[in-house]
This record gives C-alpha cells, sequence and structure tokens, in this order.
C-alpha cells in the first residue's frame, strides 16, 4: 500500500514538473490540436490527413506521454515508415493510381502550365536563403510550393535523417503543406480575379481534341521515369512511385494492385504517416519562431505559384489572338484535383457555357509532374554540391 502511495506521488510530483517547465508550450499545441480536429471534422478539411495529425500531435503533449520515446508507438511509427521516406512513397503510388494523364496527352502542350506552376518553389528558395534558412532547410520550405504534401514530407525527412535540419521541423513544414493544400479554394480565386479580365475569364474553349491510345498511357509513365532518372536520379524515388501507380493502372492486367495502391495502401500510410507527423509536433520544439516563417514562406509559395500559371496563361491569350483562356494557368500547381475543379467552377461563374475542366486536368496533372520534377531537380543539385 505505501508503495503504491509514493508511486503516486512520484508521478504527481512528475507532473508538476511537466507543467512549470514544458506545460505552457504543450498546452498550446493541445489547443492546436483541437483546433486540427475542428477543421478536420466540422469542416472537412483534409481529414484523412489532419485527423491522425492531430491525434498524434495530442499525445506527444500529454503529460509525461513517452510516445516519442524510444520505444514508443509513435516513434515506432516514424521510424518504420518517416524515418526511411517509405510512407510518402506508398502514398505516391496511390496518387499515381489515382492520376488520369490522358487530358495532358491529348493536348501535350498545357504541360508548360505545370511548369509555370511551379515558379513559387524555386522563388520561395531564394526568399528562404535570403532569410537565413540553411540550403537544406530553404529546400524543404520551398517544396511547400509543390502544393504536393508527400513531397514536402520525402525532401524534409531526407534532410531530418541526415541531420540537416530539425526533427521537428518535419511536422511544421507537412502540417503548413497540407494546410495550404485544404486552402487552395481560398487563396486562388481572388487572385484570379485579380490578374485577368472579364473577357479573358469568359473566353471559351473548344473540347479537348484527339483519343488517347491505350499504348500511350502504358508508354507514357515509363518515358516520364526514363527521362527523370537521367535529368534528376535523386528524385526518382518520387517520380517513380508516383508513375508505378500509374503503370498499374492503365495496363488494366492487375485491377487488384491498381485497387490496394488507391484503397488500402494509400489509406494504411496515410494513417500512420498522419500519427508519425503529429509526434513530431512536441510543444517545446515545434512553437519557435522558424515555423512561422515556415508558414509565411509556405503561402508566398503557393501565391507565387498561382501568379505564375496565370501570368503565361495571361501571355499565351495574347499569342493565341485571345483563344485561350489564361484562368487554365491557375491549374499548374499539384493540388490535384482541386485546382482544375476551381478553375472549372470560376469559368462557369463568368460564362455558364465555358467548360474548362478537361483543359484544365491537363494541366493540374502537368503540375504534378513538374512538382516532383521541381524537387526531384533541387535534390540533384544538392547531391552534385555534396550536400547530400
Amino acid at each position: 500500500m505505501l508503495e503504491a502511495i509514493l508511486a503516486g506521488l512520484s508521478a504527481l510530483s512528475e507532473g508538476v514538473r511537466f507543467l512549470s517547465t514544458q506545460g505552457g508550450p504543450n498546452l498550446v499545441m493541445l489547443g492546436i490540436a483541437g483546433v486540427m480536429f475542428y477543421l478536420a471534422v466540422a469542416k472537412g478539411v483534409e481529414p484523412l490527413l489532419l485527423l491522425p495529425i492531430a491525434f498524434g500531435c495530442m499525445l506527444v503533449n500529454l503529460p509525461l506521454s513517452e510516445v516519442m520515446s524510444h520505444e514508443g508507438v509513435l516513434r515506432t511509427f516514424y521510424d518504420m515508415g518517416i524515418g526511411n521516406e517509405l510512407f510518402p512513397l506508398l502514398i505516391f503510388v496511390g496518387i499515381g493510381s489515382m492520376t488520369d494523364f490522358s487530358p495532358l496527352l491529348a493536348n501535350p502542350r498545357l504541360l508548360l502550365f505545370g511548369a509555370a506552376g511551379q515558379l513559387g518553389i524555386f522563388l520561395t528558395l531564394l526568399l528562404a536563403l535570403a532569410l537565413g534558412f540553411s540550403r537544406e532547410s530553404a529546400v524543404a520550405v520551398a517544396a511547400i510550393g509543390a502544393c504536393d504534401g508527400p513531397t514536402v514530407i520525402y525532401v524534409s525527412n531526407l534532410f531530418a535523417g541526415l541531420g540537416k535540419i530539425p526533427e521537428a521541423m518535419v511536422g511544421s513544414l507537412a502540417v503548413a503543406a497540407y494546410s495550404y493544400m485544404a486552402l487552395v479554394p481560398i487563396i486562388q480565386p481572388p487572385i484570379m480575379r485579380l490578374l485577368t479580365t472579364k473577357k479573358e475569364r469568359q473566353t471559351p474553349m473548344p473540347p479537348v481534341a484527339g483519343r488517347v491510345s491505350p499504348t500511350a498511357l502504358m508508354v507514357f509513365p515509363i518515358v516520364v521515369t526514363v527521362i527523370t532518372g537521367i535529368i534528376a536520379p535523386k528524385g526518382l524515388p518520387l517520380m517513380g512511385m508516383i508513375m508505378l501507380g500509374n503503370f498499374i493502372k492503365v495496363t488494366g492486367v492487375a485491377g487488384r494492385l491498381a485497387k490496394a495502391s488507391e484503397n488500402e495502401i494509400a489509406n494504411i500510410a496515410t494513417l500512420f504517416l498522419g500519427l508519425a507527423i503529429g509526434g513530431t509536433m512536441l510543444g517545446t520544439d515545434f512553437l519557435r519562431k522558424e515555423t512561422m516563417l515556415v508558414f509565411a514562406l509556405g503561402l508566398v509559395a503557393i501565391v507565387i505559384d498561382t501568379v505564375g500559371g496565370l501570368l503565361l496563361g495571361k501571355l499565351w491569350y495574347l499569342l493565341s489572338g485571345g483563344r485561350i483562356n489564361p484562368l487554365i494557368g491557375a491549374a499548374g500547381i499539384s493540388a490535384y484535383p482541386m485546382a482544375a475543379r476551381l478553375v472549372q467552377n470560376e469559368g462557369q461563374r463568368w460564362d455558364k457555357q465555358n467548360f474548362l475542366l478537361m483543359h484544365a486536368m491537363a494541366a493540374n496533372t502537368g503540375g504534378q509532374i513538374g512538382s516532383v520534377m521541381a524537387a526531384a531537380i533541387m535534390l540533384s543539385v544538392l547531391k552534385g554540391l555534396g550536400v547530400i
């Protein structure tokens, strides 16, 4: 009995010490977890990832929590799938299975919008360097401009595993990336209206011409993978997994694998990845000036991405004699297929007979490829400099 009382007093003492030394930041993080729960449940903001992230954040910030200790459950998830970049790559297999490259192959010139939509990545990289971020941290922050959560997690964790950036930074980067993905419907429309005229927004687009052959759909992922391996081999795992998922789908001979990639594999990886990312959000590590800068720079990256695509659209509109609707450029980011739907909605806001969806889907899938390629190029450059 006496031993039980002493054990209880010892635990109480530890709890008091915790609250006096770390309680403030951890209480703030518990509040942030509550906000994420609200956004995911009540507002439907990226619930598949936000719910496990929030739960992991709650677990790690509870008093006397040991979930991220040497043998803690979240540490096990982290080492099992994030420490070796496995979970993001598995998610990319699922993304590939869910991506349809037919609109892009039917109108391949729209791939240029996917390139212009990555402008924010490189300008944010320069801005982060100017603000004093290390090269590795700047690249990880700039990757938010890809508007692609798994890419950000893959890049940032690669650097964290090498000891180039703090492990806690992986959590802030992941939360920023997925937050801005969810906020794309709020961020993009005002920029579309600001940078385009009513006449430009009303520009009609003809139906996407041409039928893409099954052979072309099967050859495309192989060609893209080979080109990536030659140009930017350090990013080959990223591009290879997304193209693997797509190749499995378009061949049509492995339906069970395609279904598993889209559902079971992607969902399980997303669940464990979210929990592990939440586990890195310990209050004393997360609440720093750098975290606020990460969120600010992430917003800058998404805005510049959208501006880059729209400016190319306006230039194309002029060069084509008014035959290209510049709104399509806003779909050049990697928020697939959300950005394409936004372009369709904005076009019909000004002309109910204007159907931009298939053209926007082509630009959007181009953005999916462009974001991965941009990350691959940055990683390959750092490898060439001997940094990784």
